[in-house]
């Protein structure tokens, strides 16, 4: 079993910044990626930013040059640096790890969220 955790998230004014954990752990033999996605009220989840085991990144449009993810194998943590926020991003953020279980089984893990409100 994977399980993440997460943390960060929180109220903060616009264009101010957050920053955004996730760590992995149970039967994880090996990452592939991670990344963060966000469901804000009446709209779909919606990629975020995503980073590959070789360490390509993607962003949703709407925050490139303003987010920036980042990884941690030893940790088995992503991070999503987010500055300049504006109220638009409000939303519950929820990491997404992938890879292989040390059963051989690969796993596409969750986690339960985290509320990022900003205010203006």
């Amino acid at each position: 079993q994977v399980r993440l955790v997460e943390s960060g998230g929180g109220l903060v004014q616009a264009g101010g910044s957050l920053r955004l954990s996730c760590a992995a752990s149970g039967s994880i033999y090996s990452i592939n990626g991670m990344g963060w996605y966000r469901q804000a009220p009446g709209k779909q989840r919606e990629l975020v930013a995503d980073i590959t085991g070789g360490g390509r990144t993607d962003y949703a449009d709407s925050v490139e040059g303003r987010f920036t993810i980042s990884s941690d194998n030893a940790k088995k943590t992503v991070y999503l640096q987010m500055n300049s926020l504006k109220a638009e991003d409000t939303a519950v953020y929820h990491c997404n790890v992938r890879g292989w279980a040390t059963t051989g089984r690969d796993f596409d893990s969750w986690g339960q969220g985290t509320q990022v409100t900003v205010s203006s």
